[in-house]
């Protein structure tokens, strides 16, 4: 295995620890909470059909992320350097496998959050106040038949100018960033709060039926069952993201040693705690049977407020979601770039990201290159298609570093307590290996081009660690 260096901190001397517990709970909060629980209950329902596996997949997805929060406080403990799961990586594996990690959150993960979030924000926007289409008039210029840069140029540009003002905001200091999400994180948890409040007093009943075709929601049994909640537990996990975020910015925060375990596992806790009751709350207002018959382009969220408040309701949800999306975005800005900027001081990225701006303490340049490879997915439209072929690598990862936990004990490199060790390890591991395979034998060509994608970076590697004065 290739050697490391020791972890003596002094790479991130510049960076300065501002950030509290409070404001890294919420990070790990608003990071978390975008999207996916207001409209995940859908292809819930469809596949399940049943109130009490619905929430049992909310509450045994919350449980398997919240394993995933007490295996990474334990990883914390291992270094106070910046870049997080990458720097944990880098000292358990060596340089090569942490830098494929960072290469696949560069090049598809993180970026593509970034584009994906921004695109979303603005689509929010464009369902309240229309936006023009200023390149109506090349839409159909395409690149290969798959790429159409003018397509729903409004939104892009929204998403776009979006993308670059939370860059501003982040490169003029993490504490005015975090501020900012404190500030929108907290809009959102009242937001959801009320609206879980709202649906759990609703004793009315819809005025109207969603759909004149009747359908009877079967309930799946045996192997249909286990399939079905697997699957239902997959659409969960991916509401439940975003978690593991606030290790990127460990250099800037507060004793980080004990601060970055308390902020996963309280950041966690109240989104789990969120999402199960938001749900319950959905399928008090709306039964099963009916959530099962919107389509997918429908908000479950929406509909729910809809029949309580009526237009009103509506227009909510949607300003809700506009700010959950902003909120995430500006965590997904201040977290990512922190790798790309770990992974230059480490001579396996472009040299000048490694660089702090001298007034605002910032990782600045690495904010920069994070922005324009986001704000080229943004314009491409790919970052739907490319973040779903690597669906499997988040957990190949979340395996290793688990293993790693374990491995780190053995060894004596960590020698705090970690909640649920060894039995936790062992689950998250066999739970990851059991998705990695399920995903190369359901999604066979996709994981195989996912895989292609993260090896690609190989070549770069020896590139970067070959021009080490770039």
């Amino acid at each position: 295995m290739e050697q490391t260096k020791p972890d003596t901190g002094s790479s991130t001397a510049h960076l300065k620890q501002v950030l509290g517990l409070p404001t890294a709970i919420l990070l790990v909060a608003g990071i978390m909470i975008g999207s996916g629980v207001f409209k995940k209950v859908v292809p819930m329902s469809q596949t399940l059909g049943s109130e009490t596996y619905i929430l049992l997949a909310w509450i045994i997805a919350g449980i398997i992320t919240m394993f995933g929060a007490f295996t990474y406080a334990g990883l914390a403990t291992l270094t106070t350097q910046t870049g997080g799961v990458y720097e944990y990586l880098r000292l358990i594996y060596g340089n090569f496998i942490a830098f494929l990690f960072g290469w696949t959150i560069f090049t598809i993960v993180g970026s593509g959050a970034i584009a994906a979030l921004s695109f979303v924000f603005a689509q929010s926007v464009n369902t309240l106040i229309p936006l023009p289409n200023p390149l109506a008039a090349f839409e159909n210029i395409s690149i290969g038949q798959s790429i159409f840069p003018f397509a729903d140029s409004g939104i892009k540009l929204l998403a776009v100018c979006t993308v670059i003002l939370l860059t501003w905001v982040n490169y003029r200091g993490v504490n005015k960033a975090g501020m900012l999400n404190n500030i929108v994180t907290s809009a959102k948890i009242l937001g959801i709060l009320l609206l879980i409040i709202s649906g759990l007093l609703y004793t009315g009943h819809p005025a109207t039926p969603i759909t004149t075709i009747k359908v009877v929601a079967k309930h799946p049994e045996g192997a249909a069952l286990f399939s079905g909640l697997f699957g239902a537990m997959l659409s969960a996990l991916w509401a439940y993201d975003g978690w593991a975020n606030i290790t990127f910015i460990t250099g800037e925060i507060k004793n980080p040693k004990r601060n970055i375990p308390l902020a996963i596992i309280g950041g966690v806790g109240i989104a789990m705690t969120l999402y199960v009751l938001l749900n319950y709350a959905y399928i008090k207002v709306l039964p099963v049977s009916q959530l099962a018959l919107l389509s997918s382009n429908k908000i479950a969220a929406a509909e729910v407020a809809g029949i309580m408040m009526g237009k009103t309701g509506s227009v909510t949800i949607a300003i809700l979601i506009m700010v959950c999306t902003f909120g995430a975005l500006n965590g997904c800005i201040i977290s990512y770039p922190r790798v790309y900027f770990r992974m230059a001081q480490e001579n396996v990225f472009f040299k000048k990201a490694a660089k702090v701006h001298p007034a605002f303490s910032t990782p600045h340049i690495a904010l920069f290159y994070s922005a324009i490879w986001s704000i080229v997915l943004v314009c491409s439209g790919t970052f739907d298609q490319i973040t779903n072929l690597v669906i499997f690598a988040s957990y190949a990862f979340f395996a290793l570093a688990t293993w790693g936990l374990v491995k780190m004990k053995l060894n004596g490199r960590i020698t705090a307590k970690v909640i649920g060790y060894p039995v936790i390890p062992v689950i998250i591991i066999l739970f990851c290996v059991a998705l990695v395979i399920n995903t190369l034998i359901t999604q066979t060509e996709a994981s195989l081009i996912g895989l292609v994608l993260i090896l690609s970076g190989a070549p770069f590697y020896w590139y970067f660690k070959n021009n080490r004065s770039m």
